[in-house]
């Protein structure tokens, strides 16, 4: 008996993993996260499953699930949204399977920060621009350490992707706008890959009045970034021309190697 603990990805059931998808095909016991994770996902459960929103249970009740799970010898696919490593309430869960002895496994998701920079059809690294993404979020009920409060954070200067704050984006705008300028591009992603997706795309100085005027509260992501709108930025090294490496070598060949195939 294991464990799965799934990322379904953002929204878009089309977006969840072939391993993903396929262990809720086969897994007898289905928990998933409710409010986070549309039905739509488990379309393709067997006929005779036992499927439990645990949007309204407790760690204990979760937890008692899985162990009789255990005891009958069923699998279960524990459904998070997007990637069960970031932001996921998957820790605690773990924690207690390891005390029980119960076996678990992940299967990775695509995040909020990866379908986002999708939707926007943007890349958040450039060379010349920033090589490196911060995905963070802004204390709240649960508090940040001294060390990643976001003024300690944004004097990198990198993009940032910060998750469970658009509630108090006013304070967010007035802790960056020292370190990125007033006229910072920043993105409001809201439920990317749900029907009702929204784009916010503005500045630091504008992004607020945006965000109230959308009536935007909850599951949204904010990206913060001069990625978002460079004026200009390098060509990266990957396809230069002059630039050889293991797969491009300085001797060029008359054409591209071609991919060998085993006949059908």
């Amino acid at each position: 008996m294991t464990v799965h603990f799934i990322g379904a990805g953002p929204g878009d059931p089309e977006l969840i993993t072939v391993k993903g998808l396929k262990l809720i095909q086969r897994c007898p016991v289905i928990l998933y996260a409710g409010s986070l994770v549309p039905i739509e996902i488990l379309e393709e459960a067997r006929s005779d499953a036992d499927i439990i929103d645990t949007a309204s249970m407790a760690l204990d009740a979760i937890i008692e699930r899985i162990q009789r799970a255990h005891d009958e010898g069923q699998d279960v696919a524990r459904v998070h949204s997007g990637d069960p490593s970031i932001y996921g309430a998957t820790g605690e869960q773990m924690r207690r399977l390891d005390a029980l002895g119960i076996d678990f496994e992940i299967v990775p998701g695509v995040t909020s920060t990866s379908a986002s920079s999708a939707a926007l059809k943007r890349e958040l690294t450039l060379s010349g621009v920033t090589q490196t993404v911060i995905m963070t979020r802004f204390a709240g009920k649960t508090p940040m350490p001294e060390r990643e409060n976001l003024d300690a954070l944004a004097r990198h200067g990198a993009t940032l992707a910060i998750h469970l704050g658009i509630t108090r984006i006013h304070k967010i705008v007035e802790t960056l706008i020292p370190h990125y300028g007033e006229d910072a591009p920043v993105a409001v992603c809201y439920r990317v890959g749900w029907p009702d997706e929204q784009h916010l795309t503005g500045t630091l100085s504008t992004i607020v009045e945006q965000v109230r005027a959308a009536k935007i509260t909850r599951t949204a992501l904010i990206l913060v970034g001069h990625v978002l709108a460079p004026p200009e930025f390098n060509d990266s090294y990957l396809y230069d021309a002059q630039k050889a490496h293991i797969y491009r070598p300085k001797f060029k060949t008359a054409s591209p190697r071609a991919v060998k195939r085993e006949p059908q």
